[in-house]
C-alpha cells in the first residue's frame, strides 16, 4: 500500500466470473489522491493477480502461451470458460508468468513434476546413455524502433529426453551460455549427475558443441547429427553435377554411404582424393575444399557406424522438432517481438512441451515473483 494517507472508498460489485451469470463481491478499495495508487487488500488474501483468480491464471497463461493474445481472449477463454478479458491483459499475463519462469530457470531452479518420473533414472545397459541432449536454434521475427521491423534473432532451444522418448524438457533462451548452464542444472534436478550418462546431438551450427561441453564437461560425448552431414554432401553434389541429374545422385548416394558405413574420417579421405578435371570452375573447387575442411573439423563426431553398432542416436530430430513447435507461436503472420516478450512466451511453450507433469508442477509449487 502507498506510504501517503489513503483514501477510503466503497468499492461497487466488481465482476469476477461470468458462468450462467453473474458472481459479484464487494470489496474495500483504497486510493491515494497524492500518488494515484490504488490498493485492494482483499486481492492479496484471495491470491489475485491482475484481477485474476489463481485457479484461471493457469488457462489464461494457457491459452497465451499457444495462441496469439486476441484468440486467445476473444475466442478461447470466451468460448470454452464464459471469461470475458482484453488481449491486453492475456499479453500481460502470460509474459509476467513467463519471466518468473524465466528467472527461476536462470537461478539453477528447475520446475519439479507433479508425479515422479523414474525413467531417468533407470537402470542402462552398458555404454547406453541415460539421456541424450540437443541444442539447436530458429529465427524469432524482432521488433525495431517506432514498431518498424527489425533484424530475426536466433533464439536457442535445448532439449533433455530419455532414449525411449517417455520425458524431455525443452529450454529456451537468447544467449546461448544461459542455456546451456539451464541445460546442467536441469540434468542434475533428475538425477543425471554424471556426465558419461549423456549424449550430446548436434547439428553443426557454430559454438553449440562447445557451449555444452563448457557448461557439461569437456569430455562429453557429441554426435553430428547424420541428416545435417548428408546434406552438406547433396548441396556439394548440386554444385559439381548442377547440369546432371544423374550424375549428381549418384555421387550423393556413394559418398553418403561411405559417410554411414564406414563413418566420417573415411569420407574425408575420399574427398581429398577426388581430382577434379582441368577446367572446373572456382566456385567447385572452393566448395570441395570447404567441404573436406568440414568433415576434418567434425571427424571426432561423425563415427556413425560404431554409433550405430550402439543402438545410439544419430539424429537431431527431436530437437528439431521441438524447435518448429515452439517457434509456431513466435513466427505467426505479421508477428514482430521484442526480446523479452519472446522469450517470456517461449519459456511457457517449452515448458508446455515438456510435458503435463512440468506444466503442473511450475503452477503448484510455491509462488516467488520475478525479481
Amino acid at each position: 500500500m502507498c506510504q501517503h494517507a489513503a483514501k477510503f472508498h466503497s468499492y461497487q460489485s466488481r465482476r469476477l466470473l461470468t458462468v450462467h451469470g453473474e458472481v459479484r463481491l464487494q470489496r474495500a478499495y483504497y486510493y491515494c489522491g497524492r500518488c494515484h495508487q490504488s490498493y485492494l487488500p482483499y486481492n492479496e488474501g484471495l491470491g489475485l493477480h491482475d484481477e485474476i483468480s489463481p485457479g484461471l491464471l493457469p488457462l489464461v497463461c494457457l491459452a497465451g502461451t499457444l495462441l496469439p493474445f486476441a484468440d486467445a481472449a476473444e475466442d478461447v477463454l470466451k468460448r470454452f470458460a464464459g471469461v470475458r478479458m482484453s488481449a491486453s491483459t492475456v499479453l500481460r499475463c502470460t509474459e509476467a508468468e513467463g519471466e518468473r519462469l524465466r528467472a527461476q530457470l536462470r537461478e539453477g531452479r528447475m520446475v519439479e513434476p507433479t508425479q515422479p518420473e523414474p525413467h531417468w533414472a533407470a537402470p542402462r545397459a552398458p555404454g547406453q546413455p541415460s539421456a541424450y541432449v540437443g541444442l539447436d536454434a530458429f529465427s524469432v521475427p524482432m521488433q525495431g524502433p517506432g514498431a518498424g521491423k527489425a533484424e530475426h534473432r536466433m533464439l536457442y532451444t535445448a532439449l533433455l529426453y530419455t532414449p525411449q522418448k517417455e520425458h524431455s524438457r525443452y529450454l529456451v533462451d537468447f544467449e546461448l551460455d544461459a542455456l546451456a548452464a539451464q541445460v546442467r542444472a536441469q540434468a542434475r534436478a533428475v538425477g543425471l549427475v554424471q556426465v558419461s550418462e549423456l549424449i550430446a546431438v548436434t547439428d553443426g551450427g557454430n559454438g553449440l558443441e562447445e557451449a555444452l561441453q563448457r557448461h557439461l564437461a569437456e569430455n562429453l560425448t557429441t554426435i553430428l547429427d547424420w541428416y545435417h552431414a548428408a546434406e552438406h554432401l547433396c548441396d556439394f553434389a548440386k554444385v559439381w553435377h548442377a547440369r546432371d541429374d544423374q550424375a549428381r545422385q549418384q555421387w550423393a548416394q556413394q559418398a553418403k554411404g561411405i559417410l554411414y558405413e564406414q563413418g566420417g574420417e573415411a569420407l574425408r579421405a575420399h574427398l581429398a582424393a577426388i581430382a577434379l578435371p582441368p577446367g572446373t570452375s572456382a566456385e567447385v573447387r572452393e566448395e570441395l575444399r570447404k567441404l573436406i575442411g568440414y568433415f576434418t573439423n567434425n571427424r571426432h563426431r561423425t563415427d556413425y557406424p560404431a554409433y550405430r553398432r550402439q543402438g545410439w542416436d544419430i539424429g537431431s530430430g527431436p530437437t528439431e522438432a521441438g524447435c518448429k513447435i515452439i517457434g509456431e507461436r513466435l513466427k505467426g503472420s505479421g508477428m514482430r517481438w521484442v526480446e523479452d516478450g519472446a522469450v517470456t512466451v517461449a519459456s511457457l511453450r517449452a515448458l508446455y512441451v515438456s510435458g503435463g507433469k512440468i506444466w503442473d508442477g511450475f503452477w503448484a509449487q510455491p509462488r516467488r515473483r520475478a525479481a
